[in-house]
């Protein structure tokens, strides 16, 4: 997944979860941050970001933030992309290489089941599992954790693959892992503890949990592999 033009930038502050001060060329320019979670751990003053240009030229905001380098206390930066929008779009490009289903199988968008609405639908034969994507930002030592606020839609989501499984229906929720370098995704207890009992129900009634990691650099993410899910306490 590509952005047609990316501009460096210095984080300076964030007024409210919609858009952020930026430093570019040494202006200060307000943007639309591309992430309404909290990324707290992310949007340090000071930091670099980097910022893709929008396509609406009358848009009151020139640029969408959307990767940040976060500070390591060794190594090189970790580049995280933090554009929530983006995680179907990678999820799109990855699945039909994943070997997770045949490569003759019918990868559809945005599909209703009853009341719900999923964000693929893969039917094989007569097979259809239902989908939902998650972006993970949050990085603690190597580990990312999902969700980085609680999130009452995401537990939403997962009850209602659970009754997609109980109805016969393959049922799955893929996350997204907007970097490199990780080394398993866990639930984050903590911070939403009623949507991790969610997913460790969703899991024992069937329905796949799994995640992949991403290479990302500035103006580009690709889906690598699959990266391991720790459902314990």
């Amino acid at each position: 997944m590509r952005y047609p033009v990316i501009v460096p930038g210095r984080f300076i502050c964030r007024p409210n979860r919609f858009i952020a001060q930026v430093e570019v060329d040494g202006r200060e320019e307000t943007v639309h941050v591309k992430n309404t979670g909290r990324c707290r751990e992310l949007l340090v003053p000071g930091c670099r970001v980097y910022l893709a240009m929008a396509d609406n030229p009358a848009r009151r905001t020139r640029y969408d933030l959307v990767t940040v380098e976060k500070e390591r206390p060794h190594g090189a930066p970790l580049l995280i992309n933090m554009d929530s929008q983006a995680a179907n779009d990678i999820a799109a490009e990855w699945l039909p290489r994943s070997g997770w289903f045949s490569p003759d199988a019918l990868l559809r968008r945005e599909v209703r089941w009853g009341d719900s609405r999923f964000d693929f639908c893969i039917t094989q034969g007569e097979t259809r599992t239902y989908l939902e994507v998650k972006g993970v930002t949050l990085e603690r030592d190597g580990v990312v954790m999902f969700p980085d606020a609680p999130t009452q839609r995401g537990t939403k989501h997962l009850r209602e693959l659970i009754r997609c499984r109980q109805e016969g229906h393959g049922a799955a929720v893929l996350f997204v892992v907007q970097m490199e370098q990780a080394v398993c995704l866990r639930p984050n207890d903590d911070t939403d503890p009623v949507f991790a009992a969610a997913l460790r129900q969703a899991a024992a009634a069937g329905v796949e949990v799994q995640a992949v990691c991403c290479r990302v650099v500035p103006g580009e993410v690709t889906a690598l592999a699959p990266l391991p899910v720790d459902l314990s306490k």
